[in-house]
């Protein structure tokens, strides 16, 4: 077993913009981590010389024009090709942890998770914002999607073949982590958290991330393919506040009604019967995108499929 893996080809991704106070730090160990894999960095527009710094360092570099850390992960996916793929953040916060390729190598996982949130996170982590905005995230996430993640936002992350050439990244910065959790989460993939140890920044290292306006996009996402994921429970969660609306307005029409025999409010009452229809016409719309997922669903198990025979 020990032979086969060896014979397995593995990536080592590292999206890295302006990283080059550390990108030859986390180059070096991975490499020592994963003596046998290519290393890729992917320059996302560095003003800094990261390109120079990884190139030195014995990196494969390329370049990725468009800003994002969601279009840097689109074109490693696209062009690199390896039965398992390593990624990490280029600023040395994610020690790697060679389990990780042990779970995609063995078919125990088709994506592995680097749990910070386990370990050293929130002693590390200098910013309470951030805390508090990885806590929402996993809550609605787990919530939504009837999983148990723990740390939905982390860089540091392993993924089989499958996985990595099956996933349509949609994303174009941050929020590209949720958007593999849920797409892991609704396609049923197998997903295993390993603990890591996590490392705030060096002194002078700046956070790319902004916890504000990153923090929407995140939400954003969630909100985005929770609709396009489980319509069923999206538009039948707005069809019942349509609803409740309907009730509220057209209650005292009828209890008046009853009491006198006429209609006094009719404004009222149309607004009443507009919200209803509204309501019917959400839950309509909820079952007819649910059968559309499901024909989906069954139409990407079949890629999978495929996609497996003709990778082995």
């Amino acid at each position: 077993m020990k032979d086969s893996k060896n014979k397995k080809k593995i990536a080592v991704l590292l999206p890295c913009w302006n990283e080059s106070q550390t990108v030859a730090k986390v180059i070096k160990d991975y490499k020592e981590a994963f003596p046998t894999a290519d290393i890729y960095v992917y320059d996302n527009n560095s003003t800094d010389g990261t390109d120079e710094m990884a190139r030195k360092a014995g990196a494969i570099v390329k370049y990725e024009y468009k800003q994002g850390k969601g279009n840097v992960i689109r074109s490693m996916f696209r062009e690199i090709e390896a039965d398992c793929y390593i990624m990490a953040d280029g600023d040395d916060t994610n020690p790697p942890v060679p389990k990780m390729a042990d779970l995609i190598l063995e078919g125990k996982a088709d994506m592995v998770i680097g749990d910070r949130l386990s370990s050293t996170y929130f002693t590390e982590n200098k910013r309470p914002f951030h805390n508090t905005g990885n806590r929402m995230v996993r809550f609605l996430i787990n919530k939504l999607f009837q999983v148990n993640v723990k740390d939905i936002m982390t860089g540091s992350r392993a993924f089989s073949y499958e996985f990595v050439k099956s996933f349509p990244i949609l994303s174009k910065g941050f929020e590209i982590e949720t958007e593999m959790t849920i797409h892991a989460a609704a396609h049923n993939f197998k997903m295993v958290e390993v603990p890591t140890n996590y490392r705030d920044r060096p002194a002078g290292s700046e956070s790319k991330l902004n916890t504000f306006s990153d923090g929407i996009k995140v939400l954003k996402t969630i909100f985005t393919l929770c609709k396009e994921y489980k319509p069923t429970f999206f538009f039948n969660l707005f069809g019942l506040l349509f609803l409740l609306l309907a009730t509220v307005f057209a209650t005292p029409v009828f209890i008046e009604y009853f009491k006198t025999g006429f209609v006094p409010r009719f404004p009222t009452l149309i607004f009443a019967l507009v919200m209803l229809l509204i309501a019917i016409l959400l839950w309509i719309t909820g079952i007819i995108l649910q059968v559309i997922c499901k024909k989906q669903d069954q139409l990407y198990e079949l890629y999978l499929n495929n996609l497996e025979r003709n990778h082995k």
